[in-house]
């Protein structure tokens, strides 16, 4: 769709579990692969620009092709999956788009390098098939594979290109799990091995060359938690070798000769320097990008590492004895997290990042207001690291909850600076991080919400006052106001998990007072080994990733136990009294539907009718009727009984094994905004509009026979895993409907039901995203917000009315995937 039609306004991604999967480039973007797609992300304004969307696999490895060029940015980047392919990227008219694709390996592509050769571009990879291939990509989009190396049974982890100084002939590095960093140099379009460098105890994880005054620098580092920087220079002819002289010391040479062009050069290899300082494997290096001075490329040697230990660390040679020391140590405290895999600094060296195990990115930045040399931790993207199976906007549209298979809820939200007009998104708290994959989850009321996970537990979370308060800081609303909406006397301060366990326990204002002073002896082991973790935060900007796993968790005020079976899907009413929950099922006696109430939590009511698992419901807006569908391609309609009696619903309609019209299952249902009408979705490719469920301007209820598909079968051409109504009614008074297709897509509809059904005039296609804006694997849910507007935009002045009208012509739709990725659309009623 075009942009004037649909924004995308957020995209809440990470990094891939992979150490060389983050590349910063001079133009100041950071590349990474997420799930089965590169991002573009502006570490300035805070938001990812774009994602280009190309490989079938993971993206294992990124890199941006540099150009030593002071004016132009970089126009092409490299990257390589586990679909055993590369991609060459290219920058037109501010786009991205695929220049090329290199096959070629027969495994995952774990490493790429590229640098340019006059108008080619040479990269070099390494795969899980024990190979390096060498390609030279032309400026006619033609590429060819130049050379292969085999390594037997060993693998390459990293490579790392150069161009040996004083001549025109590429230099490769290749650091194995030999311990080994191999060296070849190309000749007429070959590698030839030219040495081996020997010393690493472990595997060799990173190599990166740097090019200086006096030569190329090779920094590699080691699974044996040391890092080593081998100096090449360029040996004269006039210098011959010394005969041997026991006076001297000096480090040892390895000598290698290149041909090029005719002419002969002569290179020697030594050891520079042996840097320890990490405790764990070091898992990459990266060497401060060069600065322009005076129209001139000055190359600083300042080497940044990354390591398991959960540390960076910036080395340099001291200004007068050139003794390479430890400059900056940053990194992470606690927390139940692995170390860092690899690391990136920015073009003027003032920030650096690195990149967890759980893909969560690490920022720190320089403070330039301090006299003192201080870094201090800055706000970066996060997401999900593995498939988004549910989200829910809460109540009023200001803020978003979403679980997923990497076990955590995550609640996001926009922030609202003092100086700067636009609004970005980001991840202000993870209320929940679990045992188990999560499924499901539910709102009910303004900060209250119900989560299910791969367990038969139903776990039932409340916002803790310090929550509440970060939040109205963060998205400038009034503080007073949301803790009079939230029951604030009883609040508790925050809330932490036990070594051992998994619920999270209420943490209140009594319990933030140490215990024991100073001379006071523990008097038991319980004193010694504290069990809140939990501090209060003052935050006026979203928080680093060590606080979201500390410090800004939920507590869970309730269990909730029946079903037999892991849980599916939750759905609450618009009251915020009722929540309905079901299982995975095979058999009828475990598909019922449980009620469950929110003021007791006790136990309602069962609704048996389906034979196998329910995959999804929706309770109607007028809270009136609740709407399941099911794995057996039915679906049940069930009337909240009147006057209280008993039992408070009753299954009012449905389909059977005769009167069904899908022929799978049905993944997904909604309500159309008045309550007339619901739509289903499922695998058979088909959406189909039902109804009506009450009369035209009465409150009556329509006869359960009358409930009949009202719409004509629209076909979407796969198979549509999730389907939404939009809040607000069109202009001409259409429903909007968006539906999500496994393959990523997301269509929008327009469905008028005065429209004769039987030709499928009743449907107006009004678009699709586009390949930038699709999700690279199946939509799992569509949620409208509730209201009109832009969460976070919400106009102050009163007497704006024309901004105001403005405004509300727009509708947001958060959609969340399999490709690990939530994302949220705005779109402008008026364009369509």
């Amino acid at each position: 769709m075009s942009a004037s039609i649909c924004q995308a306004c957020h995209v809440a991604c990470c990094a891939n579990s992979t150490p060389n999967v983050v590349s910063w480039g001079r133009g100041g973007l950071v590349a990474f692969g997420t799930c089965n797609s590169v991002a573009l992300y502006d570490p300035k304004e805070r938001r990812v620009l774009c994602l280009l969307n190309g490989h079938t696999g993971r993206v294992n490895a990124v890199h941006w092709v540099h150009n030593n060029k002071q004016s132009d940015l970089e126009c092409h980047l490299v990257s390589g999956g586990s679909d055993n392919l590369l991609i060459v990227w290219e920058a037109h008219d501010e786009k991205f788009i695929k220049l090329m694709e290199l096959k070629g390996h027969t495994e995952a592509v774990c490493a790429v390098d590229a640098i340019y050769m006059d108008s080619e571009i040479l990269v070099a990879s390494s795969a899980s098939d024990s190979s390096v291939k060498l390609w030279l990509c032309s400026d006619l989009k033609e590429a060819k594979c130049l050379h292969n190396v085999s390594f037997g049974s060993g693998f390459v982890m990293d490579v790392s290109l150069a161009v040996l100084p004083g001549t025109t002939v590429p230099i490769l590095a290749c650091g194995g799990d030999d311990s080994q960093v191999h060296l070849y140099v190309v000749t007429s379009e070959q590698l030839q091995k030219a040495m081996t460098l020997k010393g690493h105890e472990d595997w060799v994880r990173g190599v990166e060359w740097v090019s200086t005054r006096g030569g190329l620098l090779l920094a590699s580092c080691s699974q044996d938690s040391l890092i080593r920087v081998w100096r090449l220079t360029a040996k004269s002819s006039t210098d011959t070798p010394t005969e041997d002289d026991h006076t001297i010391i000096r480090m040892k040479e390895d000598v290698f000769e290149v041909n090029d062009q005719g002419t002969s050069s002569v290179f020697s290899v030594s050891l520079e320097t042996v840097l320890a300082g990490h405790e764990n494997w070091v898992c990459g290096v990266h060497w401060q990008p060069p600065v322009y001075k005076d129209d001139e490329l000055q190359q600083s040697a300042r080497l940044l590492s990354a390591s398991m230990d959960k540390t960076m660390i910036i080395w340099a040679p001291e200004e007068g004895s050139g003794v390479w020391v430890e400059q900056v140590r940053v990194g992470e405290v606690g927390g139940n997290t692995l170390g860092f895999y690899g690391c990136q600094m920015s073009p003027d060296g003032s920030t650096i990042v690195a990149h967890a195990f759980h893909g969560a990115l690490h920022l720190w930045c320089k403070d330039s207001n301090k006299e003192v040399q201080e870094w201090r931790p800055g706000v970066v993207i996060s997401g999900h690291f593995r498939a988004v199976q549910d989200l829910s906007w809460d109540p009023e549209g200001e803020f978003i909850l979403s679980v997923g298979s990497d076990q955590t809820t995550r609640l996001f939200a926009p922030w609202k600076k003092q100086d700067n007009k636009q609004v970005t998104w980001h991840e202000i708290s993870r209320p929940q991080i679990h045992g188990y994959d999560m499924q499901c989850l539910a709102m009910v009321g303004r900060f209250q919400f119900v989560s299910g996970a791969d367990e038969k537990v139903l776990r039932v979370f409340q916002a803790p006052r310090n929550f509440v308060e970060n939040f109205a800081n963060i998205t400038g609303t009034s503080k007073e106001k949301l803790l009079v909406s939230s029951d604030c006397v009883n609040l508790p301060e925050g809330a932490s998990t036990p070594a051992l366990g998994l619920s999270n326990k209420a943490v209140f204002q009594g319990d933030l007072v140490p215990k024991t002073t100073e001379e006071e002896p523990f008097n038991s082991i319980s004193d010694q080994y504290q069990e809140s973790y939990f501090h209060p935060l003052i935050l006026t900007e979203p928080p680093p990733e060590d606080h979201l796993l500390q410090n800004t968790l939920w507590p869970e005020i309730q269990k909730l136990y029946g079903h037999g079976f892991e849980i599916f899907c939750l759905a609450s009413d618009s009251t915020g009294t009722v929540v309905a929950s079901a299982c995975k099922a095979s058999k009828a006696e475990h598909a019922a539907v449980i009620l469950w109430s929110t003021t007791t939590w006790r136990q309602l009511q069962m609704l048996p009718y389906h034979t196998l698992t329910v995959t999804q419901m929706a309770f109607s807006p007028d809270a009136q009727l609740l709407l399941a569908v099911s794995r057996d391609r039915t679906w049940s309609l069930w009337r909240r009984s009147q006057e209280s009696a008993e039992p408070p619903f009753s299954l009012y309609a449905h389909t059977g094994k005769e009167t069904a019209v899908h022929t799978r299952i049905i993944w997904s249902c909604d309500w159309s905004p008045d309550s007339k009408y619901f739509v289903t979705s499922s695998r058979d490719k088909r959406v189909i509009v039902w109804g009506p469920c009450r009369l035209d301007d009465s409150e009556d209820m329509v006869p359960p026979t009358d409930i009949s598909p009202c719409s004509s079968i629209l076909d979407v051409g796969s198979s549509a895993t999730a389907v939404a109504f939009c809040p607000e009614l069109c202009s001409d008074n259409s429903y909007l409907l968006a539906v999500g297709l496994d393959s990523g897509q997301i269509l929008l509809y327009r469905w008028s039901p005065h429209q004769k059904a039987s030709g499928g005039d009743d449907w107006i296609s009004c678009g699709g995203t586009d390949t930038s804006q699709s999700h690279t694997l199946a939509v799992k849910r569509l949620r409208w917000r509730p209201k009109a507007g832009q969460a976070g935009t919400e106009i102050a002045d009163e007497g704006d009315r024309e901004r105001e009208l403005k405004e509300s012509s727009w509708v947001q739709l958060a959609s969340a995937s399999d490709d690990h990725a939530v994302k949220i659309f705005s779109i402008n009623m008026l364009a369509l």
